[in-house]
């Protein structure tokens, strides 16, 4: 075993061990002295796993930062974040580049998908980062395809698409390195209604068909309202948890 992978089974248990996210007295500055901005002021929360939880406020309350931390892309200035049961706070780079992969999918506000790849090369681009065997990372991607419908169209452009296969292929890419943890940045915040409520009901079954715990970021009333709880969030502290 890898010291990598000895990290990221967490042999010891700990009381955030039953928690898919747990944060702890997360602060993040930016700057120093005069001109610091304290984007988060001491959050401490929990996510069950296999919860679909939402984390709602206004543009610039700190929604991204905190985003940003959950899925290791950033580090707090103080404070713990826990990753089923894994301390990221103080992990190496690398480490943290392995969390990423195995632990975290992630889809973002305009889903980031290639221009240059096919629907299945942009599937199977995680596993290609992670250095599966190419033969695997095909049937995966394909089979993840054929699960959210759109194996027909695996080997078109993905310009060649519609938005709505285009929301699918994010979501399948999310799914790729079967990660145990979902991660979405306003992924409804430039659709309209209708594509909405399609994004809506792959974030669902991403939930409760593939048993996924998701976190989905939104400024949107109406997308909360679609998770389990909800955390609120304004001028980098939390306002309310509530129960849907």
């Amino acid at each position: 075993m890898s010291g990598f992978e000895a990290v990221l089974q967490a042999p010891a248990k700990t009381p955030y061990d039953e928690y898919a996210i747990q944060v702890v007295d997360v602060k993040k500055r930016y700057g120093v002295g005069e001109d610091a901005v304290l984007a988060l002021r001491g959050m401490t929360f929990h996510i069950e796993k296999g919860e679909f939880m939402a984390i709602i406020g206004p543009s610039g309350c700190g929604k991204t930062t905190l985003l940003n931390i959950l899925g290791a892309l950033d580090r707090p200035t103080s404070g713990k974040v826990f990753i089923d049961g894994v301390d990221i706070s103080q992990l190496p780079n690398r480490e943290l580049a392995l969390v990423r992969s195995r632990k975290l999918g992630f889809v973002f506000q305009d889903f980031n998908l290639l221009s240059r790849m096919s629907v299945v090369e942009n599937v199977e681009l995680p596993l290609f980062i992670a250095g599966a065997d190419p033969v695997f990372s095909r049937r995966r991607a394909l089979a993840l395809l054929g699960r959210l419908g759109i194996a027909h169209k695996a080997h078109k452009n993905v310009n060649h698409i519609s938005g709505g296969e285009r929301q699918r292929v994010a979501v399948a890419r999310a799914l790729a390195n079967d990660p145990k943890i979902v991660l979405a940045d306003e992924p409804t915040g430039n659709l309209d209604t209708r594509n909405t409520e399609m994004m809506m009901g792959l974030m669902k079954q991403l939930n409760k068909d593939f048993g996924k715990t998701l976190v989905i970021i939104t400024h949107n009333p109406e997308v909360a309202a679609h998770a389990q709880r909800v955390i609120s969030i304004r001028d980098g502290s939390i306002t309310e948890i509530k129960t849907n």
